[in-house]
């Protein structure tokens, strides 16, 4: 039979924390706005999630489930490298999947046109667009349900789901079925988008944690890059229902990983398990999990359901990094439907070369990874060793994104108006790449670190304005390119981005402030 852990005390207590292990991090409420502050070399790992278990403070320690010692294996934390790594990679390659879906598809729009025989413009664009507001309304009620019911079962119902409704694409008979089923699928897929953040937080401490986010963050922005590449030539060659059978066959493989490889990785559920097989086994209902909430299913749920959107319209924090991932990530899906026109029409590329030219943008994140991942975790663990981390050590990068990226705007935009090489505005375009991955995996880095325990909820709240963004901003695109031509237009969108450093700036010198000052009750 399983030992049971006892706590002699809060005070004496020393867990390993099943969802983040910062060690060194002060005391923290579980207020989320005043969730970290700054270093303290007393602090003992796990303190956040004691704070939410109101067990701790009400029963008899002998009837508190803990883990079995510090290196007991069925914690997360302690879990080994290959098996942690095993795990980010499956989520990563679906984070990966999921976007790619929703650019893969655009070479074949003129082939849906053609089959169904419309000839409404906007509809042409919704049925590539309406994915990414499913991205954007899925995490609402996917990303509070991992909360509750665990990560393990939010992942594979909504994978089942996002094949189904993919399957469902492919054999549509008519635009509206067809719009429908992206949408539907856009809400399933966005599953990984929302969850995964919150399973990282769950298998490193917070000076891990960036190889880890740049693998998983590089899905999301590199996936739309690459979509294009591979969806132009599947269309060319055998059509465009064949780009819904190779997504299908894609996630049906990574979803079998999943189910097969992947467990349970949050904490409060996994000691929940651990209690009701305790209860069961030596008969004692006294039992809690020192994680326990106290209160019943239902109102778990409820407050779960209702965090993103608490952290949505209360967290400043989350406001302002909810809106600038808005614009970025619309900036990046404006910018994507303008390359084959850039590119088939200026230069004369082929619809299948022409896929081609997103290779720059996919080199430009590659390097946009590679400078993050090889300076955060140094960074923050220099910060550590101080006695001086904080979140916001997090974001010096996401200071200079918003310059690189619109520096890369500009030289695409006048480099194309002006007809140069072919290959000059792709370079620009690389520079955007590097620029949106600076901005990117500070973002989410940031959040974790901020919401270690809802970090699923405070990643769905980005991820809810961002695919907005995503939607919505690239209907503007034909008639603001129509009136300004290509080197004005990019300009107006480079103006854009640079117009939110100032407050980045603001988040990173004054976040600690930000957060104590308006501190918002997740519990």
């Amino acid at each position: 039979m399983p030992s049971l852990s006892l706590t002699r005390s809060l005070e004496a207590t020393q867990p390993i924390d099943a969802v983040n292990d910062t060690r060194g991090l002060e005391k923290r409420e579980t207020t989320a706005g005043a969730s970290r502050t700054s270093l303290d070399s007393n602090h003992k790992p796990g303190e956040d999630l004691e704070k939410d278990g109101s067990a701790n403070a009400t029963e008899d320690n002998s009837n508190i489930v803990w883990w079995d010692g510090d290196d007991d294996p069925a914690n997360p934390m302690n879990w080994s490298a290959g098996k942690k790594w095993t795990h980010v990679g499956i989520i990563s390659a679906i984070t990966f999947i999921v976007p790619l879906a929703s650019s893969m598809f655009a070479p074949g729009v003129s082939g849906v046109v053609a089959e169904f025989g419309t000839t409404n413009t906007l509809l042409e664009t919704l049925v590539v667009s309406i994915y990414v507001l499913g991205l954007a309304l899925g995490p609402l009620i996917l990303a509070p349900l991992s909360e509750v019911y665990g990560r393990w079962i939010c992942y594979t119902c909504s994978n089942i789901l996002y094949i189904v409704f993919t399957v469902a694409c492919a054999v549509s008979t008519n635009m509206s079925m067809l719009i429908v089923f992206r949408f539907l699928a856009g809400c399933m897929g966005s599953a990984p988008l929302a969850v995964g953040g919150g399973t990282i937080a769950d298998l490193f401490p917070i000076s891990q944690r960036g190889k880890a986010l740049s693998l998983y963050t590089l899905g999301p922005v590199c996936g739309p890059a690459v979509g294009p590449i591979a969806g132009g030539f599947l269309a060319e060659a055998k059509g465009w229902r064949w780009i819904f059978w190779v997504l299908t066959i894609a996630s049906g493989a990574i979803t079998i990983a999943q189910i097969l490889i992947s467990r349970e990785t949050f904490a409060v559920i996994i000691l929940e398990r651990k209690t009701k097989q305790l209860q069961k086994e030596t008969g004692n209902m006294e039992l809690r999990s020192k994680l326990d909430r106290g209160i019943t299913s239902s109102e778990i749920l409820k407050r779960a359901i209702v965090r993103p959107t608490k952290l949505s319209v209360l967290s400043p924090i989350c406001i302002l990094l909810s809106a600038a991932s808005a614009v970025v990530y619309g900036i990046l899906y404006l910018l994507l439907t303008t390359f084959p026109l850039v590119f088939e029409t200026t230069y004369g590329f082929s619809s299948g070369i022409s896929g081609l030219a997103y290779i720059g943008l996919g080199v430009g994140n590659v390097l946009g990874l590679l400078a993050f991942t090889l300076t955060s975790d140094k960074y923050i663990q220099k910060r550590a060793a101080k006695g001086l981390l904080q979140p916001e050590d997090r974001l010096p990068l996401l200071l200079v994104s918003t310059i690189v990226s619109a520096a890369g705007l500009f030289w695409y935009g006048w480099s194309a108006k002006a007809h140069t090489h072919w290959i000059v505005p792709i370079i620009g375009s690389a520079l955007v790449g590097v620029g949106n991955m600076l901005f990117f995996m500070p973002v989410m880095g940031y959040l974790v670190d901020t919401f270690t325990q809802y970090a699923a909820s405070a990643l769905a709240a980005n991820t809810v304005l961002r695919s907005i963004g995503g939607a919505l901003l690239p209907l503007a695109g034909p008639s603001m390119y129509a009136s300004l031509g290509f080197g004005w237009g990019n300009s107006v969108l480079g103006f854009l981005a640079v117009g939110f450093t100032p407050a980045l700036f603001v988040m990173y010198r004054h976040g600690k402030y930000i957060r104590t000052r308006w501190p918002i009750n997740l519990g």
